[in-house]
């Protein structure tokens, strides 16, 4: 990649709470929340300085601008996918939630965002499918961590494929009576069982006539094809 790429951020710094910058005036965060809430806990039984020592390798050790705190970066990406949120609804979400902002690393609550939303998909870029991996491994140890997952859990993956495409067709009455003539046509083939007539060519006819008939709404006329292939197959 070019030069400037390459020393376009240091490395990221560190977050709020490790800086150990007190403020008389303002309450910390610590002290807002109920420790027993599942975030606490899974900010408390996160590896985070072996996570800013494996992102840390993807920028410049002395040269820009001070990345932004990997576990903040990190903490918005889990978020993210965990309430199924757009970038800026995660980012919009964090000013008003001090849980998410406990698990990000910030000592005290903020009101304005962290960062700006397209510096989450800059930053998936840049750790790419290694990086999104590593954090999936870390997921998972935190979970074991907290025993809200179990080894024999991990032994099967379920994947959704709800919008996945599919070659799904649906099983209209023609459709299954075209399917069936023809296959009952090879099964007298194989078993060399003359027959009269296959109606391969009429029987392939009626069933596009009858497709865009359905599909223009003409359904009197549809059913009539229908009717027909019917017909056809007790031949």
């Amino acid at each position: 990649p070019p030069l400037f790429l390459q020393i376009s951020a240091m490395k990221p710094k560190k977050s709020p709470r490790d800086n150990g910058q007190q403020d008389l005036f303002r309450p910390e965060l610590a002290k807002m929340i109920d420790h027993r809430h599942g975030l606490v806990k899974l900010a408390n039984v996160v590896d985070w300085d072996r996570l800013d020592e494996l992102f840390g390798k993807e920028y410049c050790p002395d040269n820009g601008r001070p990345a932004i705190s990997t576990r903040l970066m990190v903490s918005l990406q889990y978020l993210k996918y965990t309430y199924n949120l757009s970038d800026d609804d995660v980012v919009a979400g964090w000013v008003e939630n001090p849980y998410w902002q406990y698990l990000s690393g910030m000592q005290y609550f903020e009101h304005e965002a962290p960062i700006h939303p397209s510096s989450m998909s800059r930053w998936r870029k840049r750790i790419g499918e290694a990086g999104a991996e590593q954090l999936l491994k870390e997921t998972i140890a935190a979970g074991l961590k907290l025993k809200v997952v179990r080894p024999h859990q991990l032994k099967r993956v379920n994947v959704d494929t709800t919008v996945q495409e599919k070659d799904i067709r649906f099983p209209t009455d023609a459709r299954l009576y075209h399917r069936a003539r023809r296959r009952l046509v090879d099964a007298a083939k194989k078993r060399k069982i003359p027959l009269r007539q296959n109606y391969n060519r009429i029987g392939k006819g009626l069933f596009f006539q009858q497709s865009r008939y359905a599909h223009a709404r003409q359904m009197k006329r549809a059913a009539k094809c229908t009717r027909k292939l019917r017909t056809i197959l007790g031949r």
